[in-house]
């Protein structure tokens, strides 16, 4: 049986994005391929330091709460790594494990030095890059720094994992790795984890923020720039114009939130739409279910989950024609609908063409629910214990990248 020791800097309860909903489900799933899995994360004060959830064993190191300025936040990180180190070289002490896998940058140094301790393979599974957030600008500090980072973990690490072919091609070009050393395989979704609420809540709940007759549009994410939603905004005036009575819902926090705040009283949409905040999954799940389209804007996308899920809650989706959402919605309109990215004009057309056609609206909500077949929990789990194995059968080859592995570290010299 092989064992793997999993770095992520979130795992629930501890939900910062999407990455703690996918280490998780991840996690259960290659116990389920006869994995022996410990995932190593943070937590706090009143965190569990060790327990096992859905047959994997959860380790914790007692972090404060991140701050909100980036450079602070760097600084914060690299102290998670080394409490990670400290706790991971114990967990070294009482388990053996084959291989280290970590799940960006934000664990790189942690998993580097622990998979070179162990003398265990090392997997990077890379869900966006910093290149890819700030459009190639990481010329600058901590931009650079993180960069930098990525670089060295991604040629350190014996495989890379990507979400999307989208990525795996930034990957290669950006950090001039071989192509044969980066595997695709996509996030999964299971839509048991989408249970519908009863039927008279969702009722209630759609009260809360459109009348019967009014259309509501819902946008969600992380409210930061990439994610686009000040383009989805820029849309609505000329939506609400075509389409009286449609409102729009965003749920989500980040640092972009004023600013998006701030361009919704210059745009006159003040008592046309609502800002949630973050909310929980409970809310997040029957906030798709009372929608009559999900958006998703994003300018920078290597996935996107959001429309998966939007899928497996019945709720029709719009994305934009970008990145790995292209791979999620593909372009013949079968299963979701693609505007040109970045284009508003576009955006509304699209979306005025799905909110007045209900017969457009039930094709693609059935389309698109067999759609999520192809994003299976089962096969993710299965694809990534089988880099496992591979990793396992070249062991007696000490080739280059393994010899690799105990040469200095310095990742600021990647920079």
């Amino acid at each position: 049986m092989t064992s793997v020791l999993i770095l992520t800097w979130e795992y629930p309860p501890l939900i910062e994005g999407g990455l703690a909903r996918h280490v998780r489900k991840l996690s259960e799933g290659l116990v389920g391929q006869g994995v022996e899995v410990h995932v190593l994360t943070r937590g706090g004060e009143e965190s569990p330091l060790e327990e096992e959830v859905g047959g994997v064993s959860i380790h914790r190191v007692i972090e404060p709460g991140r701050p909100s300025e980036l450079a602070e936040f760097v600084a914060w990180i690299e102290r998670m790594n080394l409490d990670m180190l400290a706790a991971g070289v114990e967990l070294g002490d009482r388990f053996d494990f084959e291989v280290v896998h970590g799940h960006d940058w934000l664990v790189a140094n942690a998993c580097d030095h622990l998979a070179r301790r162990f003398d265990a393979s090392l997997v990077a599974t890379i869900h966006a890059t910093e290149y890819g957030r700030h459009q190639g600008w990481v010329d600058k500090h901590p931009q650079s720094h993180i960069h930098g980072v990525e670089r060295w973990f991604i040629n350190r690490a014996d495989r890379v994992i990507a979400c999307s072919h989208y990525m795996r091609e930034q990957i290669v070009d950006i950090f001039a790795v071989e192509e044969s050393k980066v595997e695709v395989i996509p996030n999964g979704i299971d839509p048991g984890d989408l249970l519908a609420p009863d039927p008279a809540e969702l009722i209630r709940l759609r009260g809360e923020f459109a009348a019967p007759e009014e259309k509501l549009v819902l946008l969600v994410g992380r409210l930061v720039y990439e994610k686009g939603i000040q383009v989805a905004l820029e849309a609505m005036p000329t939506l609400i114009e075509r389409v009286p009575g449609t409102r729009f819902l965003v749920a989500g926090s980040g640092t972009h939130e004023q600013q998006l705040r701030d361009q919704v009283v210059e745009l006159g949409l003040t008592e046309h739409g609502t800002f949630l905040g973050w909310i929980g999954d409970d809310v997040l799940h029957s906030l798709y279910r009372i929608a009559d389209v999900c958006v998703v804007p994003s300018l920078y996308e290597p996935f996107g989950l959001v429309a998966l899920e939007a899928m497996a809650s019945n709720c029709p989706c719009i994305v934009a024609d970008t990145g790995g959402l292209r791979e999620v919605v593909p372009g013949d309109g079968d299963v979701g609908l693609r505007f040109t990215a970045r284009d508003p004009a576009a955006l509304a057309t699209v979306t005025e063409r799905l909110l007045t056609d209900p017969v457009l609206r039930d094709r693609l909500v059935a389309q698109a629910y067999e759609h999520l077949r192809l994003f299976d929990w089962v096969d993710v789990a299965e694809k990534t214990a089988a880099i496992y194995d591979r990793l396992q059968s070249r062991l007696g080859d000490r080739s280059p990248v393994a010899a690799r592995r105990f040469a200095p570290v310095d990742p600021a010299r990647c920079e």
